[in-house]
């Protein structure tokens, strides 16, 4: 049952909305008009979840879908890199991850990548090979030492993020960056920090957005989209899991992951509102 906590009064766009404080699974969770009616215009189902670092504050749009958990498509590719450097198989983001060969419908992945090229175009190949050398031992028992969401790699050792058994919600996604940003996993500085560098989206002078997008097709072309990662700006640090669900969508879909998000960013102050 979902319980009310406490109200306040907050303005959106020059209309007063209530803000209703929520607790969802034993945790207050402020759930956001103008969060929520971002969501609701994009035409997708989903939410936006926002965690406030230092005032551990949590605040959602559409706040009961936090704990649902979704396949993580390629937002498991940080976690994927991080494995890859902590046992060696990479040195760097500088490693080439050698083309197999196939071609594909992008272009973009058709070619040798460094770890960090095929990171921020999100080569599904690449990673797969990755996860393929890790082997499901050791891929076990890092998704295991982390926690990662239900922690079930079943479904095929390059498969099981995409179309598997792992599940994760956008609460498990936030408590996992957390970790990272923090340098708190059980992985080497160095790994960490690599990892963080690979994430970067955009640095300005004021603020830096890491990353990661995560998009994949279920039968009945049921659609899963994730943006997940952490603002840091002005000393703060805001961490955010977006996920959005839709079936046979248009093609909207897929730069709503990110649109949503930074609406939503921006209309609460995380972001700085583009000049």
């Amino acid at each position: 049952m979902r319980m009310y906590a406490r109200t306040k009064v907050v303005v959106v766009s020059g209309v007063m909305a209530l803000a209703l404080t929520v607790n969802v699974s034993g945790q207050a969770v402020e759930e956001l008009p103008a969060a929520r009616q971002v969501i609701d215009d994009s035409g997708f189902a989903g939410t936006v979840l926002i965690y406030d670092v230092a005032g551990k504050r949590y605040q959602a749009g559409h706040a009961g879908r936090i704990d649902r958990r979704l396949l993580p498509a390629s937002t498991f590719k940080i976690l994927n890199s991080l494995i890859a450097l902590e046992t060696g198989i990479v040195a760097g983001g500088q490693t080439i991850l050698k083309w197999d060969g196939k071609v594909r419908e992008r272009p973009e992945i058709n070619k040798d990548l460094d770890l960090q090229a095929a990171f921020r175009v999100s080569a599904v190949p690449h990673f797969q090979e990755l996860a393929r050398r890790i082997g499901a031992e050791r891929m076990q028992r890092f998704v295991d030492a982390v926690g990662y969401g239900n922690r079930d790699i079943s479904g095929g050792i390059d498969q099981f993020w995409l179309s598997g058994g792992l599940r994760i919600s956008p609460r498990e996604q936030v408590e996992f960056l957390t970790r990272l940003q923090r340098g708190e996993l059980p992985f080497s500085t160095a790994a960490m920090d690599t990892v963080k560098a690979m994430m970067v989206n955009e640095q300005t002078a004021t603020q830096v957005i890491r990353a990661k997008t995560g998009w994949t097709v279920l039968p009945q072309n049921e659609n899963v989209g994730w943006w997940v990662g952490w603002v840091e700006r002005e000393g703060r640090v805001h961490m955010f899991a977006t996920a959005l669900e839709a079936k046979a969508p248009n093609d909207t879909f897929g730069p709503a992951r990110v649109g949503v998000t930074r609406d939503v960013l921006t209309r609460i102050g995380v972001l700085a509102p583009v000049q």
